[in-house]
């Protein structure tokens, strides 16, 4: 009996421990963290919609903070202008004539140079545009501001500097679309404050108008280019044929051959009247009076005037130094002076016909809308753009999910 008691004393201790740690695991741990309570579930619904936490929560959370607290506002300058050309007269006649007169319904006698606008659209859209707004206005270093965002900013991670990935980022700043309907252009510039989006723009249109003009002067001058070649070449031979016919009249003592001789063959003329009016002097005189004195003064002055008479003929159809002779070759200088000066006269005409029409040809850049200065930041589209993010995401969510059970589906 005294053996037994001790035994069962010995027992009851482990009896009672048991139950003491029974009734410890069954209440609950009142002494655990309430963060270690919180974690658990969240960790749990993580694990179990890593898919959704991926492809929703995450993005959203984080364009919620980029829109929110990140995106720097952009300010966007707008102008409108539109390229012109005097419209070309209609040789037709008829309606077609009439609408020319009346301006066609292109702006009261200008017409819509389309070919012109594209150029001065290719323009702005060119990296020469590029290098003058960054000669001008520092587009590089304006655009590349720490102040703004990494993702909005040129080269913000510092690994694509050169002058291409710069061309390729002004190309998204700088925007030129046309409109057919209205026969006009619209230049948008996006900056990071109002005043740079302002000059930007201006100093596009300006460069623009300085194109047009360029182009202007440069079609002008190939325009009268060769008509001027020609009034050149015409004045040349035209002073040369000039200084032949005088160089001829010098050596040879004539002024013009034919007025010479109309004037010497009056004189032969005057002369053979003279010589037969005296030989029926001297017939008359030998028949009544035959021994006068006169019939000897009359022989005397025949022969003078035979000799006279033969010495305007050697004059007028003689030899070589005849002017007759002279003539020949005066005409033929003469009509070599006139035929040049014909040439300079069609060539100074076409001179100026050309002029003129380059004239007519000049393009004009009407600016519709001076480049507006923005008092509000209409960019990034902060709302729109944490929607579409949440819009984006389910729909990914969505494919992933069905992808997903797809696979599990033709695994079991």
């Amino acid at each position: 009996m005294n053996h037994s008691t001790p035994s069962s004393a010995h027992v009851a201790p482990e009896v009672t421990t048991s139950a003491d740690a029974m009734i410890s695991e069954s209440q609950p741990a009142t002494n655990k963290p309430l963060s270690h309570n919180f974690i658990n579930p969240v960790k749990n619904f993580i694990f179990k919609h890593s898919l959704f936490v991926i492809s929703v929560a995450i993005p959203v959370a984080v364009s919620i903070i980029y829109f929110g607290f990140l995106a720097h506002d952009v300010y966007v300058s707008e102008s409108t202008f539109v390229v012109r050309a005097p419209n070309k007269q209609q040789s037709g006649g008829g309606v077609g004539s009439l609408l020319a007169q009346f301006g066609g319904g292109s702006g009261g006698g200008f017409a819509a140079a389309f070919d012109d606008a594209n150029a001065v659209k290719d323009f702005i859209s060119s990296r020469d545009a590029l290098a003058l707004v960054d000669k001008e206005l520092e587009f590089r270093k304006k655009y590349s501001d720490t102040n703004i965002d990494l993702f909005q900013r040129f080269n913000g991670l510092r690994i694509y500097g050169s002058f291409e990935h710069l061309f390729e980022y002004y190309l998204k700043q700088v925007r030129v679309l046309s409109d057919h309907s209205s026969s006009s252009t619209k230049l948008t510039v996006q900056a990071f404050d109002a005043q740079t989006s302002q000059r930007l723009n201006a100093l596009l249109l300006k460069a623009a108008e300085d194109l047009v003009n360029n182009m202007n002067e440069r079609a002008r001058k190939d325009l009268v280019k060769f008509s001027q070649n020609e009034v050149d070449v015409a004045e040349q031979k035209a002073k040369a044929a000039a200084l032949a016919l005088s160089s001829y009249r010098n050596t040879q003592n004539v002024v013009d051959p034919q007025k010479q001789v109309v004037i010497h063959f009056e004189q032969l003329s005057k002369l053979q009247e003279q010589y037969i009016m005296t030989k029926s002097q001297l017939t008359q005189v030998n028949e009544f009076a035959p021994d006068s004195p006169h019939p000897k003064s009359l022989k005397l002055k025949l022969q003078t005037l035979d000799e006279e008479i033969k010495a305007e003929k050697e004059r007028i159809t003689g030899g070589s130094d005849s002017l007759a002779s002279k003539a020949a070759e005066y005409e033929r200088l003469a009509l070599e002076m006139d035929f040049a000066d014909k040439q300079l006269a069609v060539a100074m005409a076409s001179l100026e016909s050309a002029r003129n029409q380059a004239l007519r040809q000049q393009l004009y850049l009407m600016t519709i809308a001076k480049p507006s200065l923005p008092d509000e930041a209409i960019l990034p589209k902060r709302i729109r753009g944490v929607i579409t993010t949440i819009v984006l995401g389910f729909v990914v969510w969505g494919i992933l999910s069905m992808l997903i059970a797809g696979v599990r589906e033709h695994s079991y």
